[in-house]
């Protein structure tokens, strides 16, 4: 190749090329890493759903039993794909629905208690999981604050 007045451009253009190429092959990557992941997800999900799903019948049962409301709450989140999601939990404090109190102030309920502390408050989010919204390796979605 003989040095000329074009060799910086076409040395550009080869560099150039190159650069594309190699952000070509790490997007692919990605995108089967990330299937591979939803897959993943989805397997483990489905297995500890089949697992959890009499002792999650005995939670909701028991929420409902001790207290009156409904015995999941959702949390809007930020999820996969930086989407706005409604993440489940089991209630765990005493239900206000007038909002005569901050959700800091409102107490947990007995069971609500039992959950927090074994973290079971959290086993409704296999849904989430399942529906693609959240990961298991990412289980606290972030807050729609957060992107704000």
């Amino acid at each position: 190749m003989a040095d000329g007045p074009d060799t910086p451009r076409r040395y550009a253009s080869v560099m150039r090329d190159l650069r594309e190429q190699q952000l070509f092959r790490r997007a692919n990557q990605r995108d089967a890493q990330d299937q591979m992941r939803r897959v993943m997800d989805f397997v483990i999900a489905a297995i500890l759903l089949a697992i959890t799903a009499p002792l999650m019948l005995i939670i909701a049962l028991a929420v409902r039993a001790e207290s009156t409301g409904p015995v999941f709450v959702k949390r809007t989140c930020i999820g996969v794909g930086g989407r706005r999601f409604q993440m489940l939990k089991f209630r765990t404090l005493i239900h206000d629905p007038e909002h005569t109190m901050p959700a800091w102030a409102r107490k947990p309920t007995q069971i609500g208690q039992v959950l927090q502390y074994t973290r079971m408050d959290a086993l409704p989010q296999l849904v989430n999981v399942l529906r693609g919204e959240m990961s298991i390796l990412d289980s606290e979605g972030s807050p729609p604050s957060f992107l704000d």
